[in-house]
This record gives C-alpha cells, sequence and structure tokens, in this order.
C-alpha cells in the first residue's frame, strides 16, 4: 500500500485519535492503581497485571478503531473506502483545481421543524449568517448561498452534493421556534463516508441568537482544526430588526416584481426597529438592483441602490456587498467606470469568496475588453456558486462573446440541469447561443419554453426571428416583448433592429438607451450582435461617450 494513502486512511478511520486517548486514558488509570490499591493491601503482582493488561489492550483498541466507529447511532462499522468512493473524491477535486475538499464546506438551508412551520425564512437566514462567518476563516472555502440553497426542498444524496459544490463537509441543520423560544440543531458531516463528525442542540431565548450563531461557527472550526480568522465583533442588534432583515432576505433572492417589493418592506422595518443597521440597507440596495431595468426604469431605481449603498457604507465601510452595488450605480448613473472598477476591488478585497464581487467584476472586465481578467473572474465565480443558475446562465452569455463555444455549451446545459423549466431568471443565455451557431428552432423552443414559465416575453426571439429573415414574425415578437417590460429597453430593441439590417433605427434606440441610462448598454461593444456596427461612427460615438474604448473591444472579441 502506498504510505501516504495509508496514513490517510488511519486518519479517516480516526485511529490517531484513539490511540492518543488511549495513551492519556491509559496512563491516567495506571497512575492511578498504582498509587490507590496497595494503601488496600492489594498484591503488588494484582497492579502490575492491570498495568500489563492495559499496555495489552492498546493494540486491539487500535485494531477495533480501524475496523469501527462510535457515532451518535452507536457503535458502527467503518466503512471500506472502496474504488467508487476514492473516484469521487478524485472527481471533485480534479474540478476544483489545486483546491484541496479537506478544508471545505457547503451550509445548507436548515429545515424548519416549528409547530405552525411558518419559520422556513429564519431558518434560510441563520444558514446565510453561519455561511457567511465560515467565509472569513483563515483556509476554509465555503459554497456560495445561491449554490448551496438550490438543494433546498431537492432530493439529493449527500455525495451528490458535495460532488457538484466541492466540498468535503457539509453543514445542515433544522431550528424549531416557538414564540420566543428557538431551538436549533446544527450537524456537520465528512462528506468522504458520510459519517457525523460534530452535532449539537442548542436551545436559547431569541435575545442570544448572535452569541449562538458565532458558538456554532466556533464549534465548527474547532472541528476543522482551523484557526479562526481575528475580525471585529458585531455590533448588538435588535432581534426584531434581525428577524425582519431575515425575512427581507429570502424575498430578495426572488426575481418576480412582489417578492422584490415585499422584501423592500422587511428591509424598511428592520431599519425602523434598528436605524444602524448596515446590511438593511445593504439589502434595500440589492432589491432595488433587481426591480431595476426589468421592472422598473434605470432613472428610477439607480439612484435609490446608490443611495442604500452608501447609507450602509457609511454605517459600516466592510459591507462588501454595497461596495458592489455603490459600483454600480457609479457604473451606469455616471459611467465612471473607474470609479466602478475601484468599488468591485474594494469588495473582493472583503470578500474574495462573494458571488457578486466576482460576477459583476467579470462583466465589467468583459465590456471593458480586458479579457484575460474578466475570464478569471468568471471562473473564479463559477468556481464559488458551481451550482447556481444565475451564475452558469452568465458564464454561458460571457464565453459566447469571446467565441468560446465548448465552454459556452458546458455552462448553458448546466444552466438548464440546474433549472430545466427557467422559472427563475430571464432568458436562457443558451438559446442565444444556439442561434449564433444557426441552430434557429433550438433556439426559438428554448426561449418559448421560458416563456411559459416565466409569463414574460423576451426580446430573444425577436432577434432569433429577424436573423431567420422572417421580419413579420420578429416585428410581432418585439411588440410582446416591449409590452411585457416596465420601460423601453432601447439596447434591446436595437439588437432587433440590427439584426433586420435596420441600422439607423438601432443606433436611435441606442442613443435612447444611453438617456435612459439601461444597465445593459456596456455590453453592446462586445456582443456579437453588434458586429455590423462596428463600422460606424456613431455606434463608436456611443461607446466612447459610456466610457469604452471601441478599438480594446472589438480586438478582444476579434476570432
Amino acid at each position: 500500500m502506498n504510505p501516504k494513502k495509508f496514513f490517510a486512511e488511519l486518519k479517516r478511520r480516526r485511529v490517531y485519535s484513539v490511540a492518543v486517548a488511549y495513551l492519556i486514558g491509559g496512563w491516567a488509570l495506571a497512575q492511578g492503581i498504582a498509587q490507590v490499591l496497595p494503601v488496600f493491601d492489594i498484591p503488588i503482582w494484582v497492579v502490575r497485571l492491570i498495568v500489563l493488561l492495559i499496555i495489552l489492550g492498546f493494540p486491539v483498541a487500535l485494531l477495533l478503531s480501524w475496523f469501527f466507529d462510535l457515532t451518535r447511532y452507536g457503535i458502527v462499522r467503518t466503512p471500506d473506502l472502496d474504488a467508487r468512493s476514492i473516484n469521487t473524491v478524485r472527481s471533485v477535486r480534479d474540478s476544483g483545481g489545486d483546491d484541496s475538499t479537506e478544508k471545505s464546506i457547503a451550509v445548507l438551508p436548515f429545515n424548519d421543524v416549528s409547530p405552525s412551520k411558518d419559520h422556513a425564512y429564519f431558518g434560510e437566514g441563520i444558514a446565510e449568517e453561519l455561511l457567511g462567518a465560515l467565509a472569513k476563516v483563515d483556509g476554509l472555502r465555503v459554497a456560495a448561498r445561491r449554490s448551496s440553497f438550490w438543494f433546498k426542498d431537492k432530493e439529493a444524496e449527500l455525495g451528490e452534493i458535495a460532488s457538484k459544490l466541492n466540498v468535503g463537509h457539509v453543514l445542515e441543520g433544522s431550528v424549531r421556534r416557538d414564540g420566543n423560544r428557538v431551538r436549533i440543531t446544527a450537524e456537520l458531516i465528512d462528506a468522504c463516508d458520510g459519517f457525523t463528525i460534530w452535532s449539537e442542540t442548542y436551545e436559547r431565548e431569541m435575545h442570544g441568537i448572535f452569541a449562538l450563531q458565532d458558538e456554532i461557527t466556533h464549534s465548527i472550526v474547532d472541528t476543522l482544526k482551523l484557526k479562526l480568522a481575528i475580525s471585529p465583533s458585531r455590533p448588538a442588534r435588535s432581534t426584531d430588526a434581525y428577524d425582519a432583515y431575515l425575512e427581507g432576505l429570502v424575498y430578495s433572492d426572488k426575481n418576480a416584481e412582489p417578492e422584490l417589493r415585499k422584501s423592500l418592506e422587511f428591509f424598511q422595518q428592520a431599519l425602523e426597529k434598528d436605524p444602524k443597521f448596515s446590511r438593511a440597507w445593504t439589502g434595500i440596495a440589492k432589491a432595488w438592483l433587481w426591480l431595476a431595468d426589468a421592472y422598473v426604469a434605470p432613472l428610477e431605481a439607480y439612484p435609490k441602490v446608490r443611495d442604500a449603498a452608501v447609507r450602509a457604507l457609511q454605517l459600516d465601510d466592510e459591507e462588501a456587498e454595497a461596495h458592489v452595488y455603490l459600483a454600480e450605480a457609479k457604473r451606469i448613473l455616471d459611467w465612471d467606470l473607474d470609479g466602478a472598477e475601484a468599488e468591485f476591488n474594494r469588495a473582493v478585497e472583503i470578500d474574495p469568496n462573494s458571488t457578486p464581487s466576482n460576477y459583476f467584476s467579470a462583466a465589467l472586465y468583459a465590456a471593458r475588453g480586458d479579457r484575460d481578467k474578466a475570464l478569471a473572474y468568471l471562473q473564479r465565480t463559477s468556481k464559488i456558486d458551481p451550482a447556481s443558475l444565475w451564475v452558469s446562465n452568465f458564464a454561458c452569455e460571457l464565453y459566447r462573446y469571446f467565441g468560446l463555444y465548448d465552454e459556452a455549451i458546458a455552462a448553458g446545459e448546466r444552466a438548464l440541469q440546474l433549472d430545466p423549466t427557467f422559472a427563475h431568471y430571464g432568458e436562457p443565455s443558451l438559446a442565444a447561443l444556439y442561434r449564433e451557431m444557426g441552430r434557429f428552432d433550438d433556439a426559438i423552443a428554448l426561449y418559448q419554453k421560458a416563456r411559459e414559465f416565466t409569463g414574460r416575453p423576451g426580446f430573444g426571439l425577436a432577434i432569433t426571428y429577424a436573423r431567420m429573415k422572417q421580419r413579420e414574425k420578429a416585428l410581432e415578437a418585439l411588440e410582446g416583448a416591449i409590452a411585457g417590460w416596465g420601460y423601453r429597453p432601447g439596447d434591446a430593441i436595437a439588437h432587433v433592429h440590427v439584426a433586420l439590417g435596420a441600422h439607423d433605427d438601432a443606433i436611435r434606440e441606442l442613443e435612447h438607451a444611453c438617456e435612459q441610462r439601461s444597465s445593459s448598454l456596456h455590453g453592446v461593444g462586445i456582443a456579437p450582435e453588434f458586429v455590423p456596427l462596428r463600422s460606424d461612427k456613431r455606434f463608436r460615438s456611443i461607446l466612447q461617450r459610456i466610457g469604452l474604448e471601441p478599438e480594446k473591444i472589438f480586438a478582444a472579441t476579434a476570432t
């Protein structure tokens, strides 16, 4: 046997732990016997016999520890590390590059076992708080929230979860809330063998919930033998404000307008109870960001994004997400790309494993034609959040922009596997990729399927019909798409006009998009749909007006 594998197997079967515990316990017992038994005139040969039995028991204990394990379910046989599990662990590690799964964890949403079953938001909130705290631990890689929470209410085996998220440990649990009393059960599982390596049940009053979260986090860190990164203690908060914030957080992750507006109500309630609750302001910025463009005109929404982000940072400059949302406001309202980049860099500095920080950084660098930086941040985002429909769809789009079709197909198909209905997003980027590849029927099928579940017509179908030279169908689809949006999105309409060969109309719509401050306008420089306009001086002028360098962008996307 390979010595390295043998010692790793000793560790997995906890032989080392048993050996240390036995030596300490055996030594203490032998010392006690040697001191106590002679007092009762016990013959010295009896003392020697007991000490000898303790010594002979040492290899027996090690042998037993190899085959059996003591768990909360009693003594069970330790499973062999067969070829299948070896291959599973190897594939997980290989997919993650150089990172080992030994120091990685996914935090799943805690199940709601309350009598009334109306505190699911609280279970998700507790899990997110623990996820955020663990993300600050030096040397521990934590799967992103969207990826971990994707498994909620899904019948997935532990091995499948660990493989998809590329983690070595999984934290799951439950919450039971009854009035002001809360019981939280947390369980840390080794994804390699499926055994529980730590579990605990806590019962507290709600006013002690913050200390409880820290207690659970420290217990997990101690179990994983890691060093907790020193961070400033959190200011005391109102538990009522915190409860409202958690509920708002759940709604802010939805993409429908009613849920996003409901999240704003809860975040506002949190601020009414605790005006210094910075993360509530961050939540407001987030909600307005996702309301913008799709449901609310940009010039109405993004000033609210900026105001909320600034307020959050005035209370706590370490709010990484608030820096992200402030960056987006600078990019869209001011065309200040350097200022946006500085804010994104600050966000990544504070929280390198944040999905928004890396996601929006990738988008900015792509828009500016910094291909290498864009792809580096995209790959980081995909690694941090591998089970996110949002991230996979974005990756498909960005890879398509750079002509990396194999990578784009893989990302797009992964997005559809995560949610075949695509009901919780907008349009599938895979459909646009199919259109670029000439697979028009496949593109139309995906666009129509997305429309069936979202109830909102998109512009992709109109662009596809235009590329197929079916003008009437394209204009009909375009009218339906415009009617389904909260305002007239000039850059999206321009896509259709370019495909129809109406370049003057396309330029006019792009000018309108500039006036509107459309958030997606920075993407027209690298989008392959706009290649026919690249020789038009008016198109180049628009790109320069919004802070882009046309020649740099065109060179980055040249095939």
